[in-house]
């Protein structure tokens, strides 16, 4: 890669977002590891390369899914970013209804430093520019403080309440729905 070219689709002061590559197992999964405590019981990313490697290879091959790495810009690193966190937009419907539900998580190192904020943030313009989508929901369990905080920090309204929507951790869990629109993002 040349010396002044980014692999970042979109860039903020911060942080980048760039999509999965196979090559980010090693270090997607020890950050994985590293961050079950803050991670459950809420969601449960791959924490092996071989587990990665079927996660990310759904994201890369189904293009009913995208996802994104947060990349926290890091001059002392040789490739110059380390991953704080990810976004997933999945199920994304085209034609009318141009839409897609997000999931995410920030790395225990990354957490309460506000560069989810700014990835999140990121990717939503993406979502809405490039990807052309007009929709973006999140889901989330009503005692998850923290990623309530942040869909209402970028922007995101509640629009509903779901029980027993999905399965996690064992159980059918309910769920609040929050969502934006491409034109509450362009107005602002």
């Amino acid at each position: 890669m040349p010396h002044n070219a980014s692999r970042h689709l979109a860039e903020g002061p911060r942080v980048g977002i760039r999509h999965f590559a196979y090559e980010d197992g090693a270090e997607f999964t020890a950050r994985a590891r590293e961050s079950k405590d803050l991670h459950h019981p809420w969601l449960f990313p791959p924490d092996s390369v071989q587990a990665y490697e079927a996660y990310a290879g759904r994201l890369i091959g189904d293009p009913t899914k995208a996802g994104f790495l947060i990349c926290e810009k890091d001059a002392g690193r040789p490739d110059g970013d380390s991953i704080a966190g990810f976004v997933n937009i999945n199920n994304i419907v085209h034609g009318g209804f141009l839409s897609g539900a997000l999931g995410y998580g920030a790395f225990a190192h990354a957490a309460g430093r506000g560069l989810m904020r700014e990835g999140l943030d990121l990717v939503v313009r993406y979502a809405f520019g490039p990807m052309r989508l007009h929709r973006l929901e999140i889901n989330v369990q009503p005692g998850n403080a923290a990623s309530i905080a942040l869909a209402r920090a970028c922007g995101f309204h509640l629009e509903g309440f779901s029980p027993r929507m999905l399965h996690v951790d064992g159980a059918w869990r309910d769920h609040q729905r929050w969502a934006i629109t491409a034109e509450s993002v362009t107005s602002n």
